[in-house]
């Protein structure tokens, strides 16, 4: 597969996986309800996510910084409000 072809598969990845996020933001931001989020999962998740960037970095991968910079974004925004609002 050419390598232009697999880095549009990562960015498409990255995408869905990066919207899939902005409901939930979107969501506490209106309602400020977080009591059936888990704080633990945010918590493993916003952790995995900077390691994920870090990764990405460090290896210059573009579609994995993208994703993960903004998905730590939307995540941590979640993570914040929860911890925030309950």
């Amino acid at each position: 597969m050419e390598p232009f072809m697999i880095k549009l598969i990562g960015f498409a990845a990255a995408t869905c996986t990066t919207v899939a996020y902005a409901p939930q933001a979107i969501k506490v931001w209106k309602t400020r309800s977080t009591g059936d989020i888990s704080l633990g999962m945010f918590l493993v998740m916003v952790l995995g996510l900077a390691l994920w960037l870090i990764y990405g970095l460090l290896s210059g991968d573009g579609p994995l910084i993208a994703s993960n910079a903004v998905t730590m974004l939307l995540a941590g925004g979640i993570l914040l409000m929860k911890l925030r609002y309950g």
